[in-house]
């Protein structure tokens, strides 16, 4: 199973009145990690064109463990532990680049999706063997 890292750049619009990281935040953070991987493992466009297979987001779960502050530096592991039919889990967690204390952590179940016929469709093989080690 492969990780990705994606370095997140906290911006002033991101911290609330409490001085952290907003939790709807977190969850863009977590998309720009899916993002990524999709990218990098999967080699799937994250703007797809006609007739592209896409992952689509149909449940989402996330544990807020830690504050977030505007001084940390931090990012966003990505895994895909599980693969089935149609679908497939993504699992992700925001951790501190200065402490490796884990802020946050989501499971994420996506569903293989064609957009041309509006239907949920087998997770193609190329996923499932770009995820392998």
């Amino acid at each position: 199973m492969k990780t990705t890292e994606t370095d997140i750049q906290i911006r002033f619009a991101d911290i609330d009145i409490l001085g952290h990281v907003n939790n709807v935040n977190l969850q863009h953070y977590f998309d720009l990690g899916k993002t990524a991987f999709y990218r990098d493992v999967l080699d799937v466009d994250p703007m797809p064109g006609g007739g592209a297979a896409f992952p689509i987001t149909a449940a989402t779960e996330t544990s807020y463990l830690a504050q977030t502050r505007h001084t940390e530096r931090i990012y966003v592991e990505t895994t895909m532990p599980g693969v089935g039919n149609k679908s497939m889990t993504l699992r992700q967690r925001i951790i501190s680049r200065d402490t490796g204390e884990v802020k946050a952590e989501s499971r994420s179940v996506m569903v293989a999706f064609d957009f041309d016929q509006q239907v949920s469709i087998p997770v193609p093989d190329a996923w499932r063997l770009a995820n392998e080690v």
